[in-house]
């Protein structure tokens, strides 16, 4: 008699290990404006639910805008990192500037920062885009 084997995996011919590949997606760097230097990567950016916009701010910092579109972040926020020195120095809230050139790059405060899409996020270290190259690999 002849044992039945648990162990046997039928495969079907339309699912082969080359069709199961992941696409790798690429990876995104933001560098210094000023002198090109690799300031984060997309690991380090710490990523925000998009708050309700202008009802999330004061009324002196609300904006006349009669269209009620939400707005686009204009900073990303990252994890603190070592070239951030005021961080290490135990400052609570400064400027962030970069390790080559010292351009002012964002902030950082520990106890949280508003996003201009009106979310807050706690603890904040905010880059500008503005003051970024955003450079995919």
């Amino acid at each position: 008699m002849e044992a039945a084997n648990d162990c046997d995996v039928s495969i079907d011919s339309s699912q082969k290990a080359s069709d199961v590949s992941i696409d790798p997606k690429p990876q995104v760097i933001y560098r210094c404006k000023k002198c090109r230097r690799i300031v984060a990567s997309e690991e380090q950016v710490v990523p925000h639910e998009p708050g309700e916009g202008q009802k999330c701010f004061k009324w002196k910092k609300r904006s006349d805008n009669p269209y009620n579109e939400p707005p686009q972040c204009t900073s990303i926020f990252v994890e603190p990192m070592k070239w951030m020195q005021v961080v290490e120095d135990g400052c609570v809230q400064d400027k962030l500037q970069c390790l080559g050139c010292k351009a002012r790059l964002g902030y950082f405060n520990w106890a949280g920062m508003q996003c201009n899409c009106g979310a807050w996020i706690n603890p904040a270290f905010q880059l500008h885009k503005s003051r970024l190259d955003e450079c995919h690999l």
